[in-house]
């Protein structure tokens, strides 16, 4: 009987190290591959969040600096008539 304890307690050890080597494997594969993606989106030259929100806050100013300006040239235009 104890032979039979030290061959399942053999294959226990076996299973639990196929377990950590693949769950090590699984790791190093997501790394390696969160590393390739960060790669081809950096050669994309993609801009940033915070670069997309400076840029759409800029035209949103633009875009209110145009409406002030319209409604005063269309004063002007109307005074001048």
């Amino acid at each position: 009987m104890q032979t039979r304890n030290k061959v399942l307690d053999d294959i226990s050890q076996l299973m639990t190290n196929a377990m950590g080597v693949a769950q090590g494997a699984k790791t190093e594969a997501e790394t390696a591959m969160k590393s390739m993606i960060d790669r081809w989106l950096a050669d994309r030259d993609f801009v940033t969040r915070e670069e997309f929100d400076a840029v759409r806050a800029m035209a949103q100013k633009a875009r209110e600096e145009n409406e002030v300006l319209k409604a005063r040239l269309d004063a002007l235009e109307t005074a001048g008539k």
